[in-house]
Order: C-alpha cells, then structure tokens, then sequence
C-alpha cells in the first residue's frame, strides 16, 4: 500500500485508510483480527471517535504491541474544555496509548461552534495544552456544513479537516478541500461510498484515487470488505467512458437531497427510525416487491402515524434536509408501492 503525506502534518499514512464505524457491529475478536488485517494489507491510518461506542476499545487491543505501525486519529463531540480534557484521557486509555496522532473537533456545523474556537475555557484551548503535553499531536475538525468548514479552515487553527467525499458529494468537498489545501492541510474525505448509499466501489474509489491528497477512509466490518478495497488499490485501472456515465446516472438518480445515513437527525422524540425510513427509495430497485415490504411496512407506516413535522431532526440535520417532508413523500411511496404489488 503506498504512503503518502496528510497535508503539512509530517504523518505519513496509508493512501486509503479505516473508518472505525462499523467495527461496533461486530464482536471484539472479530474486530481485532480485521483490524490486523488491514495492517498487514499496508493500511496504517484509523479513524474512530469517543461516539463509536465500543470502536475506540476495540482499535487499543488491535494495536497494542504494534503502536508504532499505525497513525491513530478520533474526536469528540465536546465543545468545553474540561469536557474535553476528560474525554482525551478516556481515549488514552482505551486506545492503550500515551498519544494520539490526530484528535479532531467533531462535526463543527454550527457558527457557535467557530465562535467557541477562542473561548480561554474551550475545547480547542484544552486541545491545545494535550498537544503541548505530548498526549496528541495534531489538532483537526471534522464537519457536514461545507459553508461552516471553511470557516474553520480560514482560521488557521487545524491541521486536517475531514468532511464527506464521494463523486456524488463532489462539489461541496471540491470547495472545502480546495480551501484545506491552501492552508496545507491533510483532506480527509468520510463517506466514500455515501454512507453506503453508493454500491459500485470500483467507481467511488476510482474516482477519488484521482482526487490528489484525499485520504479516504471507508468503513469496514468484514474480511470480504477489506479485501474488496484493497484489491482497488493494489490493482488500479483507469475510469473509462462507460463507467463515467454510470456515475453521472447515478447523481441524476440522487439528485443533491438525499439521506447520508449519518444519523444525526436522531432520536425522534415518536420513536421513528428516520434513516431506516430513508432506505426504502434505493431498496425499491434492489430487493423483492415482497420481501422488502414484508421487512418495511412497520416502521415505514409508523412514520406514517406518527411524525408530527416537529422539524427536530431537520434541525439536527448537517445536510439541511427537509426530512418531515421527505417522510411523507417516502411514506406515500410506500402506499404506492403496496398497491402495485396487491398489497394495498
């Protein structure tokens, strides 16, 4: 697996990475050893966060021993600084180690959240004394918001950005990234496959191998998917025309509103499972009339019943979707879909 430099950090890392994510679906033993694995297969970037249940837990007994093989990078959702003290040390401990490569602000999409960035009792200041103690070594942010991204990339204080990257989201990550790079910053791209949304993996990472200085880091959570990835980078091939079609008939079909599965809209306050209801659309063209109404008539029609147009998750929302309204048109969907199959 080739290496390749994360901005101006002086991190040398694999030119594909690991999204921590999935690893809280499988067992621990089943984790570590993929997580081996993929080392052995040359990757030696990992992404996790203090939010991933049990990722960073399994990452620290994967690696412990062969420390100095990977570049370990997590985040935290919290914005005080003795708030984020302890969550450092939380890390520390159950990555079993004395340091972390990248500690990054997660999800800054708010302009609160720019605004904090200078408060003396803030994270970013706590962040800062980790790093001057040793404990972390480089300091990043992670965001959904292209507008709120860059603004943090214009005040000079991070060394990497993360932000979603595939050849569906292009335009927003082209500006973010655009804007990273002057400021000589690592670009790493989450999402590759959006969010699982996109199946032609051949297609998402052929188009960001040609992405220059995008680290991807997609999730994993089998051998089979490990395998898959890597054979993309150790056996490369050119995008040809044919392929470039499929992947503008694919962002026709997505148009630009469309759920990533981040699951920041959640929970609702009525016990909708608002990113399985999103799912419907895709599976429509993918699994059996009957055996994907079977698995989605209850909880499709409980958001039927019971969404209210709160507009909470809207709120939550980084992508700013109307999700309500999207509910109801999935719903409706849904009834259509029944009727054509005799299920009315």
């Amino acid at each position: 697996m080739k290496q390749v430099p994360l901005g101006s950090t002086g991190l040398m890392v694999s030119e594909v990475g690991f999204g921590g994510i999935p690893l809280t679906r499988v067992t621990e033993d089943e984790a570590v050893a993929l997580l081996r694995a993929a080392v052995d297969k040359g990757i030696t970037y990992f992404d996790t966060a203090r939010m991933y249940g049990d990722s960073e837990v399994k990452m620290g007994r994967a690696f412990e021993g062969i420390r100095d093989q990977v570049i370990l990078a997590t985040k935290t959702m919290k914005r005080g600084g003795q708030e984020m003290t302890q969550e450092i040390e939380a890390s520390l401990e159950r990555l079993r180690t004395s340091y972390i490569d990248l500690y990054q602000m997660h999800n800054l999409v708010k302009p609160e959240d720019i605004d904090a960035l200078s408060d003396p009792d803030g994270a970013y200041q706590a962040l800062l004394r980790a790093k001057q103690e040793g404990k972390v070594r480089h300091i990043g942010f992670s965001s959904h918001h292209p507008d709120m991204a860059i603004k943090a990339i214009e005040t000079g204080l991070f060394a990497t950005v993360q932000f979603a990257c595939n050849f569906v989201e292009d335009q927003a990550a082209g500006k973010v990234f655009g804007a990273a790079r002057k400021q000589g910053m690592g670009c790493v791209a989450m999402k590759p496959l959006g969010g699982g949304l996109l199946e032609r993996a051949d297609l998402c990472f052929g188009w960001l191998q040609g992405q220059e200085g995008v680290l991807p880091i997609p999730g994993m959570q089998s051998m089979s998917e490990l395998e898959e990835i890597a054979d993309l980078y150790e056996n490369r091939r050119e995008l040809n025309q044919a392929d470039l079609d499929e992947m503008q008939r694919i962002r026709d079909e997505l148009g630009t509103h469309f759920c990533h599965r981040c699951g920041y809209c959640m929970p609702c306050p009525n016990g909708i499972d608002i990113p399985k209801v999103m799912l419907f659309t895709s599976q429509s063209r993918r699994f059996p009339p009957q055996h994907l109404i079977n698995a989605s008539r209850d909880f499709i029609l409980h958001a039927e019943e019971s969404c209210v147009e709160c507009g909470e998750c809207s709120e939550r929302c980084p992508y700013e979707l109307p999700i309500p309204e999207m509910l109801g048109e999935i719903t409706a969907a849904f009834r259509d879909f029944m009727a054509q199959h005799g299920q009315a």
